[in-house]
C-alpha cells in the first residue's frame, strides 16, 4: 500500500526500522529497555529547495539522529516526518 502523504519542500517520511529484541548473544530486551530505532526507510520525499534538490530517494535506507523527526500515526503504521538535514547517512 502506497503512502498518500506528500511531505513539502525539504521534508522526507522515513519508516522506522523494527527495534531490536534479541541481543547478538541470545539475550531477549524487555519493552522498557528497548531503544529508539536510528535507522529506516524513505517513503516518501518533497521537491526540495530552490536550487537544492534533495539527494535522497524513495527506498533509501537511512540513518539519522536519535531525536531527528516528529513521529507521525498513519494507517496503524508508525511514521517519522523530518527535514533532509536530519538524515545523518545513506546506507
Amino acid at each position: 500500500m502506497a503512502l498518500n502523504i506528500k511531505p513539502l519542500s525539504d521534508r522526507v517520511i522515513v519508516e522506522p526500522a523494527p527495534a531490536e529484541t534479541q541481543t547478538a548473544s541470545g539475550i531477549i530486551i524487555p519493552d522498557t529497555a528497548k531503544e529508539k530505532p536510528q535507522k529506516g526507510t524513505v517513503v516518501a520525499v518533497g521537491n526540495g529547495k530552490k536550487d537544492e534538490p534533495l539527494t535522497v530517494k524513495v527506498g533509501d535506507t537511512v540513518l539519522y539522529g536519535k531525536y531527528a523527526g516528529t513521529d507521525l500515526k498513519f494507517n496503524g503504521k508508525d511514521y517519522l516526518i523530518m527535514r533532509e538535514d536530519d538524515i545523518l547517512a545513506i546506507i
